[in-house]
């Protein structure tokens, strides 16, 4: 188990340096009070407002306030409405998540079997293709891959609703704009991994022994594909809640992306401190949970846990 607190300890070390990075950087981007009242703001009321939310103190301070809160699960206050921070972040949460996990589903159904289709005709015209098709995906932005299918399918169909939640339907531009790029990631790396895999000597053996392609797929390039999988998986989860920002922005999403455009405009701190927090922490615990998988997934790692774990065991005999 060492080698799982030592991945936790890391991972906890990580998160401080995302919050004192992200308390430092929104501290010196600006002055909330004028972004809230303007630059004709008087003496007495610049004054009173940073009073009231503890901006007169010490940068410092207000760092270690920040963080006693952060413990005490308190994550402050919005500027702009009054409201509890970490509140309004959960209001949107919803949103945000029904986006990304078929997101994440259908990134994974599309671009999974298209890599291991290419890595199986490597060289042909499919591989070309499907290498092309990926390379493409991945070059055109989010923000403008979203506006073109929304001119299409909304403007020049008229067949699906541009913006906000009306129904099942309003779910398909927004995720299809997040799906495509991810699931040519998926691709590629799926076919890279397969490539590797399919030139190994254990195939040559397979197939010497007379098993069909579709029993060495399955029984020895699948499982193999496996651990690059984990990791690009933890990786795109992260990416994927990167790209929802832009993606709510442009199909006027109401999740937490677009709370946190928001929120820069209007130098809402504790706001932005809160996205940025989930954000993070979730992109933290996605890796951990893949270095985790990763020990018990792949042999080789195994193996050196077990035979750490018997060394220390002799250590303690003697």
């Amino acid at each position: 188990m060492t080698w799982v607190f030592a991945r936790i300890g890391r991972a906890i070390l990580t998160l401080l340096l995302l919050i004192a990075f992200t308390f430092f950087t929104l501290a010196i981007s600006g002055d909330p009070a004028v972004a809230k009242f303007g630059e004709d703001i008087d003496m007495a009321t610049l004054e009173a407002f940073r009073a009231k939310w503890g901006l007169n103190y010490p940068l410092w301070k207000q760092f270690l306030i920040y963080l006693n809160g952060i413990v005490h699960l308190d994550f402050g206050v919005s500027f702009r409405t009054g409201e509890p921070a970490w509140g309004l972040v959960v209001s949107r949460l919803p949103a945000t998540l029904s986006l990304m996990l078929p997101t994440m589903v259908f990134s994974i159904l599309i671009g999974v079997p298209l890599g291991v289709f290419a890595a199986m005709n490597r060289g042909k015209w499919a591989d070309r293709f499907t290498i092309v098709l990926a390379v493409v995906a991945l070059a055109i932005p989010s923000f403008l891959l979203g506006l073109l299918l929304m001119f299409v399918f909304s403007v020049w169909l008229a067949w699906l609703p541009p913006s906000g939640i009306v129904g099942w339907q309003s779910y398909i531009m927004p995720s299809a704009t997040l799906a495509i790029a991810t699931a040519a990631i998926y691709a590629r790396f799926t076919r890279s991994a397969m490539v590797e895999v399919l030139s190994h000597p254990m195939i040559e053996t397979a197939q010497a022994s007379g098993l069909s392609r579709r029993v060495i797929l399955c029984m020895h390039g699948l499982p193999n594909v496996l651990l690059p999988l984990i990791t690009i998986s933890a990786l795109e989860f992260g990416n994927i809640l990167t790209f929802a920002i832009v993606v709510e922005s442009v199909f006027s999403w109401p999740g937490v992306g677009r709370l946190l455009i928001t929120g820069i405009a209007n130098r809402d701190y504790a706001v932005v401190q809160a996205i940025l927090l989930l954000t993070g922490t979730t992109v933290i615990v996605a890796n951990l949970l893949a270095d985790i998988a990763y020990g018990y997934v792949d042999p080789r790692i195994a193996d050196a846990r077990l035979k750490g774990r018997r060394h220390n065991a002799v250590l303690d005999k003697t």
